[in-house]
């Protein structure tokens, strides 16, 4: 079977099409023992969960298999649909027979709720089955309705079983029997369904899904559900000049919106799609690629409110920020979605989860006292399985096609076998990334024939190198791809060297909490300092001294990572003497040099807690900090 996320083959409007996972097989020491976790403890532990909360029994309640009230969130279905397309893709990189074993048992659990007329909710079941379809806006119907689909999909792709696809189709035609042309106008209050719809349709061939995905999209913004921003029913979609409202719903959204563009070229999706892009990658997405700034609504905030104590960046939205910038990418082939992608899947969506893999972030804060920890579970658990079916679809994100030849968008060691047009090639990639910028790669085609290889060279890297057959040698530009088009011979090879010193980075000016400090970028990574590896100061009373940063590997820590080293000030707040306010011709400013240490930002409260900050002080001569005073 052939196993994409987003199947883009036959999308008119789409300039890339996706490899599938299982023509990937990943051997790096990063990505691959992560899949390895997923399969062994990660997927079995939320398998377990699932049960334990009632999630799976609401099921067998709605089947009349089991009796008793239904337990949970009225969205909890989507929970366990989610956890079915994390299966299914992480079986598409590596067979696994418990894995299948729990997959079947919790589809024929699934398929034997649905109703006659193919409607299938747990919550809207006996007592509440009058209400179906009465609260579009608050109830999630169509939200669990898409993840179905989606969970369907993934099932058929990797396995080849109709069954779950089958249901699918009959929910997605009741669906259409409502809310189809002449029908009920209404739109989902949480965006979902339409992505789904779409790779329904690219699944099936139905184009009445495509129309319905469309339709929702262009009902939007009428004041069906109310108007609110925070629904994003307050102007239509193809007028939105700036994303705004629950930071998931809104991504989710222009993922919807560029799988009907990459169906029918609606020039005014395009438009609107690349607006909001900028708006989000310009004014309002923190240094970690995360989203939502607000604990009210869950909230995308104001432009350059980015507050990092009070950070929500929700781990679903990290998660949806990639999938956006996937679909982009897809439809562009443009750099700068790849780019976007990166920084948010090693940063922001990785924190999500614990190194072990059993344990998950829901807000991902870029600044803490230790009292943020990692929970096994949530009572509103959409993070868990959405965590877990972003990390199974990696494999496929890392190679795409075009008519010209091979596209790499993400680095690491793998083997993967690639149809072109003109016949299939191989390519072993070697590389420690992302700890590395030394790549390596063999390009073995079936047979000598012309064709491209586009290297992506990220925006963060200042300096590049490429060389083929170790003689000619390139200096790509970054923050775009480099074309390399030539008659490939078996076991010709290609050298990209990537410059990956620390950096520190600096904010916005409107950005106000974060005037006078600094962040440190390594690579795809952003770092942060947590106290147990600083002892004898408090990490938010340090001041980055400018100057050299060390970057050092140390195999033992955090699973093996390269952390950055360098000369802070730290303050002596004694002289305070607990007040909170006082004329600064009195405070006298003490301070004594440290050499501090930053871990990657994803690995963060992995071990004892203790206070964390990204955003470092930075001491200069014309700063308080600066021990000019002491």
């Amino acid at each position: 079977m052939t196993t994409v996320l987003v199947d883009t083959a036959r999308s008119p409007y789409a300039v890339l099409k996706p490899v599938p996972i299982e023509s990937v097989k990943l051997e790096d020491a990063f990505w691959a023992p992560r899949l390895k976790r997923l399969r062994e403890v990660t997927l079995p532990t939320q398998y377990k969960l699932l049960e334990d909360t009632g999630r799976l029994d609401n099921f067998r309640r709605a089947a009349g298999v089991v009796k008793g009230p239904f337990r949970g969130f009225y969205y909890n279905d989507s929970d366990v649909y989610k956890w079915v397309e994390a299966v299914s893709l992480a079986l598409a990189s590596e067979r696994d027979s418990q894995l299948e074993k729990l997959l079947e048992e919790v589809v024929n659990v699934i398929i034997a709720a649905q109703d006659a007329d193919g409607y299938l909710n747990t919550y809207f079941t006996f007592e509440r089955r009058g209400e179906r379809w009465s609260n579009l806006r608050d109830m999630h119907e169509l939200y669990c309705a898409g993840h179905l689909f989606q969970a369907a999909i993934a099932r058929h792709r990797v396995t080849g079983k109709r069954d779950l696809l089958d249901a699918a189709v009959r929910f997605a035609d009741h669906i259409l029997e409502v809310f189809g042309p002449g029908r009920r106008a209404g739109v989902p209050g949480h965006p979902e369904v339409e992505m789904a719809l779409v790779e329904l349709y690219r699944e099936t061939g139905r184009r009445e899904y495509l129309s319905l995905a469309s339709r929702f999209i262009d009902l939007r913004g009428r004041g069906l559900i109310g108007g609110s921003p925070y629904h994003l029913d307050h102007v239509p979609f193809r007028e939105m000049r700036e994303l705004t409202g629950h930071a998931v719903r809104a991504l989710y959204l222009c993922c919807g919106a560029a799988d009907i563009y990459m169906e029918t070229g609606d020039a005014k999706l395009r438009e609107a799609l690349d607006r909001l892009w900028h708006d989000l990658v310009e004014r309002k997405m923190y240094v970690t690629g995360g989203v939502g700034s607000r604990y009210a609504g869950e909230a995308i905030g104001e432009a350059y409110e980015l507050p990092n104590e009070r950070a929500y960046a929700e781990t679903c939205a990290a998660v949806a920020n990639v999938m956006w910038n996937w679909r982009m990418l897809l439809m562009t082939g443009e750099a700068r979605f790849a780019d976007i992608l990166e920084l948010s899947l090693y940063n922001a969506a990785l924190a999500g989860i614990s190194l072990k893999g059993d344990r998950y972030f829901y807000t991902n804060p870029l600044a803490d006292r230790g009292r943020h920890r990692r929970s096994e579970w949530f009572d509103c658990a959409c993070c868990p399985p959405n965590i877990a079916r972003l990390i199974a679809s990696i494999p496929g994100m890392v190679y795409s096609t075009s008519p010209r030849g091979v596209w790499v968008h993400l680095y690491a060691a793998n083997r993967a076998r690639i149809e072109l047009n003109v016949g299939a090639v191989e390519l072993i990639q070697h590389t420690e990334y992302p700890w590395s910028g030394l790549v390596e790669m063999k390009v073995r085609p079936d047979r000598i024939d012309e064709f491209s290889l586009f290297l992506r060279i990220p925006e963060w890297c200042r300096d590049a190198r490429v060389t083929i057959n170790d003689a000619e040698e390139l200096r790509p530009r970054p923050g775009a791809y480099l074309e390399l088009r030539r008659e490939w011979e078996w076991d010709d090879r290609v050298r990209l060297e990537m410059s990956m010193e620390p950096v520190l980075l600096e904010s916005h000016p409107h950005v106000t909490c974060n005037t006078g400090r600094v962040a440190i970028r390594r690579g795809p990574l952003i770092y942060c300092l947590e106290q147990v590896d600083n002892p004898g100061c408090d990490v938010w009373d340090l001041a980055i001294i400018p100057g050299e940063l060390r970057a050092e590997y140390e195999p033992e820590l955090l699973g093996g990572i390269v952390v950055v080293r360098g000369r802070a000030l730290a303050l002596d707040v004694s002289d305070w003497r607990g007040r909170l306010y006082a004329p600064l011709s009195e405070v006298k400013v003490r301070t004594r040099e440290v050499t501090f240490t930053a871990i990657p930002y994803y690995a963060w409260a992995n071990r004892e807690p203790g206070p964390m900050i990204v955003w470092v002080r930075l001491a200069q001569p014309t700063a308080p900090y600066s021990g000019a005073r002491a």
